[in-house]
């Protein structure tokens, strides 16, 4: 009796959870994966400003093509957008009226405000394109280009259109942190501070000044989201529009485009090229293919060889097409998808450059001028806002 075994009740599987508990947990883990994606998008907005060098490009490239196209029309001007205009102030009124447009030069009709207007926004453009003041410069420069833009709109093209439109977006833009006399002053304000403390701030005061750069930071990423999202948008659409018409699908679109008068600054150039039909098909082919696939390959390496070829593109379209402005701001717009890694490199490499050909010499450099001023710039405190390197948005997927 006393050797005897007591048996054991055999184990049992765990009860299976109710339907309800399952669709419970469940819930919990889609919860928690928003969660989680909400806090890496809050992170990527507003850890540090991205494209800093990209956003540069854009405020340098578009300042320069509006500076240049001013003075090219600058003997024009009146015929243009002044009193003298067949588009008379009257006319341009009535339209405004309509549309909701408006533009500073019709708040008088005389032609010493029109001329005082002219020198301001190539003050404005040139001044901007340098990075002076780069806040209120370029909000003073997205309403000349509306301005100019709105008084003679009828006579506008796409690189009109696109010009204004990314004078629009850099107001939201940090674009006078890199390359402008903005970050050349940063750092020599810096480099005169040395090892100086901080002054010390009230826990108010640090609050706000942590919650203007979050925000600053958030607005800015926002910005460069947008004209990357325009940039694309352009592309695609353009090819979609190409796809639905049969000259684009026979491969007789650019040869049409050659022997129009309007688009020939080259004559014996156009004719040279027409001469070639198959070359033109292939042309024709290849940018349609390209617009379409763009925005799809922007997020691996295979977008440096569209950029290329892009940049090839809109070479000829200026040269065979006479469009430079059209293709200046196209190639000026697709800067924005390279990495600051490689514009970091382009800064590195002049100074070097310089040297050999005897244009630069480490004697002149100003102080502080040596190292790249840190992504977050010098006035916020955050050590998330003090990174060394800014990673566009596009390479944070």
């Amino acid at each position: 009796m006393g050797s005897e075994q007591i048996p054991q009740p055999p184990a049992t599987a765990a009860a299976p959870q109710p339907p309800a508990a399952q669709e419970t947990s469940v819930a919990g883990t889609a919860h928690r994966w928003l969660i989680d994606r909400i806090g890496d998008l809050w992170v990527l907005l507003t850890d540090r400003p991205v494209s800093l060098y990209a956003a540069s490009v854009l405020r340098i490239g578009y300042g320069l093509l509006y500076l240049v196209f001013l003075l090219r029309e600058f003997p024009h001007r009146d015929e243009i957008w002044g009193p003298g205009s067949p588009w008379t102030p009257a006319l341009a009124q009535q339209l405004f009226d309509q549309t909701g447009w408006n533009s500073i030069l019709l708040l008088s009709d005389s032609r010493p405000y029109f001329e005082l207007c002219y020198v301001m926004a190539l003050v404005t453009s040139a001044l901007f394109m340098l990075g002076w003041r780069t806040r209120a410069m370029s909000l003073l420069f997205a309403v000349v280009v509306t301005s100019f833009h709105a008084r003679s709109i009828f006579i506008t093209d796409g690189g009109d259109n696109l010009i204004l439109l990314m004078a629009l977006y850099l107001v939201l833009t940090a674009c006078g942190r890199r390359w402008s006399l903005d970050a050349r002053r940063d750092r020599i304000e810096a480099a005169r501070a040395g090892d100086a403390p901080e002054p010390v701030r009230s826990l108010f005061a640090q609050q706000l000044h942590d919650a203007r750069a979050t925000l600053t930071t958030a607005v800015h990423n926002c910005g460069m989201f947008v004209i990357a999202a325009q940039v694309c948008f352009l592309y695609g659409s353009a090819g979609l529009y190409k796809v639905q018409g049969p000259t684009w699908g026979g491969g007789t679109a650019l040869h049409y485009a050659l022997n129009l008068e309007l688009f020939q600054p080259w004559p014996a150039l156009s004719h040279l090229v027409d001469e070639y039909p198959m070359v033109i098909a292939i042309a024709g082919y290849a940018t349609v293919l390209l617009q379409v696939a763009f925005p799809f390959v922007l997020f691996g390496r295979l977008k440096y060889s569209f950029l290329t070829v892009l940049l090839g593109m809109h070479i000829g379209i200026a040269v065979l097409l006479g469009l430079p402005l059209f293709s200046g701001a196209m190639i000026v717009a697709d800067a924005v998808f390279l990495p600051d890694r490689f514009y970091a490199f382009l800064s590195r490499l002049w100074p070097h450059a310089a040297r050999r050909t005897g244009l630069w010499s480490p004697s002149g450099r100003a102080a502080g001028s040596a190292s790249v001023p840190p992504q977050g710039g010098p006035s916020e405190p955050s050590s998330k806002h003090r990174a060394t390197a800014a990673v566009p948005w596009h390479e944070h997927h």
